[in-house]
């Protein structure tokens, strides 16, 4: 049986973050990309998915989106099948960043989410070349289609989400753990962190990408997922 794949965007995204691999892989199989509105802490967004989720599935996640995928997997081992983690952090919020936080929260509450974002992420996270531009503003757009308050409740669960470190060691399913190597908010130490925690994880550090993979290189990307989703599927937990 061929499984539905789950992809979890990072915060203030939605489908469209990646668009180019659900035009692909949707070709062989049911992919859902799944909101990350549905709580103010990562333990309340993973719960609520679960319930709507397939029984089993591969699961994917970028950003933030990575940080809940963890959380599903740790509830229900039995569910997942494979997992990839894209510019994802699996530490707890330092003091500092939590304080800065209070600052995009404060920006975003005045009207100025646009500026927020940019801010966030910043060109100097994604690939130098024609495309930076482009897909900032693609990021922006996404952000102002989600609004102000999800922006606050997804804030919210970044800054109480509890370290993630300690769970990767249990994680028994295919893992692909892809970043880029021009990735400024989530680098490449930390995901070459997790691939090492992770038993028999594959690190992929694409050259020609920064935070945004999925629409900086999405070819490679794609290739990438399809090669996951072709390794055979493990029983998840011991």
């Amino acid at each position: 049986m061929i499984e539905p794949l789950v992809l979890l965007p990072e915060m203030m995204c939605d489908a469209r973050l990646f668009e180019p691999q659900i035009s692909c892989l949707s070709r062989q199989r049911a992919v859902t990309v799944a909101p990350l509105s549905l709580g103010e802490r990562i333990e309340e967004i993973a719960s609520a998915l679960l319930d709507q989720l397939p029984h089993r599935f591969a699961l994917g996640g970028l950003g933030m989106g990575g940080v809940v995928a963890l959380e599903i997997i740790r509830r229900a081992p039995d569910r997942v099948l494979r997992l990839c983690l894209m510019a994802t952090d699996a530490q707890a919020d330092t003091p500092q960043l939590a304080a800065a936080r209070e600052e995009h929260l404060v920006g975003a509450k005045t009207g100025r989410l646009d500026d927020v974002m940019r801010r966030i992420v910043g060109s100097e996270a994604l690939a130098p070349g024609p495309k930076r531009i482009p897909i900032l503003n693609g990021l922006v757009e996404m952000a102002l289609d989600q609004g102000p308050e999800v922006f606050e409740r997804q804030i919210r669960a970044l800054q109480r989400r509890p370290d993630q470190q300690g769970e990767l060691r249990r994680i028994k399913v295919p893992t692909l753990v892809l970043c880029g190597a021009h990735d400024t908010l989530t680098p490449v130490r930390k995901h070459a962190f997790m691939a090492d925690l992770i038993p028999g994880a594959e690190l992929q550090v694409v050259e020609e990408a920064g935070h945004l993979p999925t629409l900086e290189t999405p070819q490679l990307v794609t290739d990438a997922l399809t090669d996951w989703l072709s390794t055979p599927a493990r029983v998840a937990y011991v």
